[in-house]
C-alpha cells in the first residue's frame, strides 16, 4: 500500500545526529511512515581540527547509505536531504558531500537563517507553539533561537553541545568546577546573545531536538521511545533543575542505564540540559513544552507545499 501512495522524504545531516523522516502526503496531511537516527557524532573533531573525522564521516555516509536503500524500498518519490551546522564549518565538506552523492543522497547545506525557519514551521504545527512561543532547538553545532518566521525571528549562537565539549572537557562525572565553568558560560552567552530580545514577552518555551526530547523521555521513564508521548510534553523549570542536578552528578554509564537515555546521547546531555535552563531563567519561564517535531517536518512541508529551495526526486533535480 506504501507504495502506491505519495510518499516524501526528509533527511537532516545534523552535528550530533543524521535523521531521516519519511512521510506520506495524504490531501493536505503529511502522515508519518518511517522514522530513523542515527547518533554519527559528525562534528566531534570539529573544534580539534576544523574537519570531520575519519570515523564519524564513514558512520554518517553509512548511514546516509542506509537511509537511501530504505527510501528506494519504500518508493520515495522526492527527498530533500540538509546540513546543517558541522557541515557549515567543516573544512572537508565538499569530500563528505561527494561521497554522500556516491551513494545516491545529495545533501545540500542550508543556512542558519533557513535552518530556522524551516524548524518554525516543523514546529507550528504543534498546538502549543504560536503566539508568545519561544522556540529553542539545541543541536549539536549551534543552538537556535525562534519567534517566528521572519526576517529577525531567528538568533543562531555556536553553542551546540557537540562544539560546547570540544571547548570544555569534562570528567566523568563533571567536576563542580568544570559544572559552574560551564553554566557561567552558557548563561553569559545566550543573554548576550539574546539581549535584544528580553524586552519582548514570551509565555512559554517549545523545545525541539535531542536534549528535550531526552528529558521528556527520561521524565516519563520511557523505555521505548514513542514520538506522540513526546509531542506536547510539559515540564515546569522546577522538574528541568532538577534533573540538570541529577544528570549532573550521575557518570555516563550510570546515565544511560536510566529510563529514556538514548544511547549515544548520556554525554551530550549534560551541556543540553544546563543550557535550556539557563534560557529558562533568563527569560522568566516557568512552563516548557517539548516538540517531537522540528526542522526535518518543517523540510517536508517545503517539499509538500513546492515552496522549498529545492527538492531532489531520484537523482534529478527540481527548483522550489
Amino acid at each position: 500500500m506504501q507504495a502506491r501512495m505519495r510518499l516524501l522524504a526528509a533527511i537532516d545531516v545534523g552535528t550530533n545526529t543524521v535523521r531521516m523522516l519519511v512521510a506520506a502526503k495524504e490531501g493536505g496531511r503529511l502522515r508519518p511512515v518511517l522514522r530513523r537516527r542515527r547518533i554519527t557524532g559528525l562534528g566531534k573533531s570539529l573544534r580539534e581540527n576544523g574537519a570531520i573525522g575519519e570515523k564519524e564521516f564513514r558512520n554518517s555516509i553509512a548511514a546516509l547509505r542506509e537511509f537511501r536503500r530504505e527510501m528506494d524500498a519504500l518508493g520515495v518519490a522526492w527527498y530533500r536531504a540538509c546540513g546543517t551546522a558541522g557541515l557549515r564549518e567543516a573544512s572537508n565538506r565538499d569530500a563528505f558531500l561527494s561521497a554522500a552523492a556516491g551513494k545516491g543522497v545529495s545533501v545540500e547545506i542550508i543556512s542558519a537563517r533557513e535552518e530556522a525557519r524551516r524548524t518554525w514551521e516543523g514546529v507550528t504545527g504543534h498546538a502549543k507553539a504560536g503566539g508568545g512561543a519561544l522556540v529553542m532547538d539545541i543541536g549539536g553545532g549551534s543552538t537556535e533561537f525562534i519567534a517566528g518566521p521572519k526576517e529577525g525571528d531567528s538568533i543562531s549562537l555556536p553553542i551546540g553541545v557537540v562544539v560546547l565539549l570540544g571547548s570544555f572537557r569534562l570528567s566523568d562525572p563533571p567536576l563542580r568546577t568544570e559544572l559552574r565553568n560551564l553554566a557561567y558560560f552558557l548563561a553569559d552567552r545566550i543573554a548576550a546573545g539574546t539581549r535584544g530580545w528580553q524586552r519582548r514577552t514570551f509565555r512559554r518555551m517549545v523545545g525541539t531536538a535531542g536534549t528535550f526530547t531526552t528529558l521528556a523521555a527520561l521524565d516519563m521513564r520511557m523505555k521505548a521511545y514513542r514520538p506522540e508521548r513526546i509531542d506536547g510534553f510539559r515540564m515546569d523549570v522546577s522538574a528541568v533543575r532538577r534533573w540538570e542536578k541529577r544528570l549532573c552528578r550521575l557518570p555516563e554509564a550510570e546515565r544511560l542505564r536510566l529510563p529514556g537515555m538514548e544511547k549515544g546521547r548520556e554525554r551530550y546531555i549534560v551541556p543540553g540540559v544546563i543550557q535550556a535552563l539557563s534560557a529558562m531563567e533568563i527569560f522568566g519561564l516557568n512552563n516548557l513544552y517539548i516538540s517531537d517535531s522540528g526542522l526535518l517536518e518543517g523540510i517536508l512541508r517545503g517539499i509538500a507545499n513546492g515552496k522549498g529551495e529545492g527538492e531532489w526526486r531520484g537523482k534529478g533535480w527540481k527548483k522550489g
